[in-house]
């Protein structure tokens, strides 16, 4: 079970703390210090059964500051997140091939 976590983001804190309660045994990834290549974002994006786009935050401003758009292809945009990995939406929660966005965090208990 591993977790991409932002400590600085609220509700990424509530879903790990959700997952502790639960005596949940996680591997907390901080996406931000130990960034994500585009294959581990490929896979994760399987597991969720989402296009790229909807595993992004639009409104960071990173979206605009690198020419992004909600049209761009699957590739340009997990090639943005890979580089600037502020732009993936968290928590995500991953156990073995299945995976979750916690938004809102109790959506990490659909997975124990």
């Amino acid at each position: 079970m591993i977790l991409w976590h932002n400590p600085r983001c609220s509700k990424s804190r509530q879903a790990l703390a959700l997952l502790e309660q639960q005596g949940a045994d996680v591997v907390v990834r901080r996406y931000l210090d130990d960034p994500l290549s585009p294959d581990e974002l490929r896979t994760v994006l399987t597991a969720l059964g989402l296009r790229a786009i909807e595993l992004m935050r639009v409104n960071e401003p990173e979206f605009r500051a690198m020419g992004l758009s909600r049209d761009d292809d699957d590739a340009t945009l997990i090639d943005a997140m890979a580089r600037a990995p502020k732009l993936i939406e968290r928590p995500v929660l991953i156990v073995g091939d299945r995976a979750v966005i916690g938004r809102p965090p109790k959506r990490v208990l659909d997975l124990l």
